[in-house]
């Protein structure tokens, strides 16, 4: 039977999940970052597809699958063309010490990260990088909203993510396990290839527009800076976390 009204009890639960409504799920669009779901364990409630895919994602999908009209498809779907399948599947939930668990952890926090192409960008990063896990302090956006989710390709499934954090908290937590805090500045005088990213390290980057707060600033052991030429003052948030967290790869590498 093919759903064909928006107004089926499903499809407007999972309208309610792709908007953030039910923060126990997340709303996975499109066959690849549906199969990085499956491929991750995640546990899945229901998908929701064309009719033509439907056979091949009953033998692979763990739930159960609808078929729904072309129509409500692309109603209920977050991107501007159907992408042909979503699955609604359960919400990560790791625990602080899933992100410790590393010898020698390198922890990614994010101090009101509000654009989610940046914030799953930086998650993408942090998981290729090797870091241990992203702490998002309060304020930033939802690391599973769907923009966030297409952004981290899938990185999101994997890395353990810790939404809501206090900044404070988190160096606090940091360094009861042994952890130094080093936040990324625009006028730190400490160039970040000068900084020994050999140690257990937390590095936090700040807002788009305002950067870190400047208690978290106060509160760190450490601010490090990009060396930009000049007329360039700054990057975008993404490319400077990627540029830190791939010189702390290269000094680990390096220490082996």
């Amino acid at each position: 039977m093919i759903i064909t009204s928006s107004s089926n009890d499903r499809i407007k639960h999972a309208r309610r999940v792709r908007d953030g409504r039910e923060r126990e799920s997340v709303f996975v669009e499109g066959e690849r970052l549906v199969g990085e779901c499956i491929a991750s364990g995640l546990p899945l409630h229901a998908c929701f597809c064309l009719a033509e895919m439907a056979e091949s994602l009953r033998a692979r999908v763990p739930c159960e699958v609808f078929e729904v009209a072309d129509s409500v498809l692309e109603s209920l779907g977050d991107t501007q063309n159907s992408q042909g399948v979503i699955v609604i599947a359960e919400r990560p939930s790791p625990t602080l010490d899933q992100v410790f668990a590393q010898e020698c952890p390198l922890i990614v926090g994010l101090d009101r990260v509000q654009d989610p192409g940046n914030f799953g960008t930086l998650v993408r990063t942090a998981e290729g990088a090797g870091a241990s896990g992203v702490l998002a302090f309060a304020g930033s956006v939802d690391a599973f909203a769907p923009k966030t989710l297409r952004s981290s390709m899938g990185s999101a499934f994997r890395l353990p993510i810790l939404t809501d954090v206090s900044g404070i908290g988190a160096i606090s937590a940091c360094r009861a396990k042994g952890l130094k805090c080093v936040i990324a500045c625009g006028d730190a005088d400490l160039e970040h290839y000068d900084y020994d990213w050999r140690q257990p390290t937390m590095l936090i980057l700040g807002n788009e527009a305002r950067g870190a707060s400047a208690e978290l600033m106060t509160a760190c052991d450490a601010r490090v800076r990009i060396p930009l030429h000049e007329p360039v003052e700054s990057l975008n948030v993404a490319a400077a976390g990627a540029a830190i967290l791939f010189e702390a790869v290269r000094q680990r590498k390096q220490a082996l």
